[in-house]
């Protein structure tokens, strides 16, 4: 790793870990008011994450796609995605959940040195299944992030013990229907992700891909039910944070399993 990618990383990763104490410094404290201090903090981490990413994954020798360099790349993409949301959207609390993740995944990539080099050139129909499948997978799990947050809440008030920063969220009924709203908007992105993968890859049940389209079309399956039970019978709550964790896990096993056991596993 050159100096300059390592500055990036160490940057990135302590921004991110600034913006990690400044929420839980509101998640402990009395008071109501969420301050903006911790969204600066990320808006600055995604950043340096972005020209850190520009500069390590994209080389003269080609696109790197191994298994980490994929991983800090969603995690920027979910950071990136709950950054910008956050400035219409109170969800900034969800830092709590996603930041850890980014900060992880920079410093595995710094540490693992492991790179899987694309040098052939990527058609344009690839590059917008590859584009709306890391969309999707982002987007569906800061939906799940959102869906712990709301168990949280939910046993919190419940139990009749609510602190400073769980009185500072918005309602129950505010909070599921932000949960909604991002598991539709995942869902339209893997939705535009099979449909490309079916028309630009070769074969969507080629041996190297059949685990990936069928856990990724069950994920796919599973969120549309659970969207379909919200809007037709009402289910929420603990229903809705079941379907949005095992759609979430298949869809982590279908972008990212295969990549780890193929990559890592059995390159030892």
């Amino acid at each position: 790793m050159t100096t300059t990618n390592l500055t990036l990383s160490i940057l990135s990763t302590l921004l991110y870990a600034l913006s990690i104490g400044l929420l839980l410094k509101q998640w402990v404290s009395k008071t109501k008011g969420l301050e903006k201090s911790p969204l600066f903090a990320a808006i600055a981490a995604v950043a340096f994450h972005a020209i850190y990413l520009y500069f390590s994954i994209f080389t003269s020798q080609g696109i790197d796609i191994g298994f980490f360099s994929a991983l800090t790349f969603t995690a920027w993409l979910m950071a990136t995605l709950l950054v910008l949301a956050s400035f219409t959207l109170p969800i900034s609390c969800l830092g709590l959940l996603v930041y850890p993740f980014a900060l992880i995944t920079l410093i595995f990539r710094a540490m693992s040195g492991q790179q899987l080099l694309l040098t052939d050139l990527i058609v344009p129909g690839l590059q917008t299944h590859i584009l709306f499948s890391l969309l999707a997978y982002s987007l569906l799990s800061i939906a799940v992030a959102q869906a712990l947050l709301l168990y949280i809440q939910d046993k919190y008030l419940h139990n009749k013990h609510p602190s400073g920063f769980i009185n500072s969220l918005p309602s129950l009924e505010a909070m599921e229907k932000i949960l909604f709203r991002l598991i539709a908007l995942g869902v339209i992105a893997l939705s535009v992700s099979l449909l490309t993968g079916f028309i630009y890859l070769d074969d969507m049940f080629a041996q190297h891909l059949v685990h990936k389209t069928i856990l990724s079309i069950i994920a796919w399956a599973v969120f549309v039910i659970l969207l379909w039970g919200h809007y037709m019978f009402g289910w929420r709550g603990k229903i809705a944070i079941k379907w949005s964790m095992a759609g979430f896990t298949l869809l982590m096993l279908a972008y990212f399993g295969s990549k780890f056991v193929i990559e890592l596993v059995l390159q030892q």
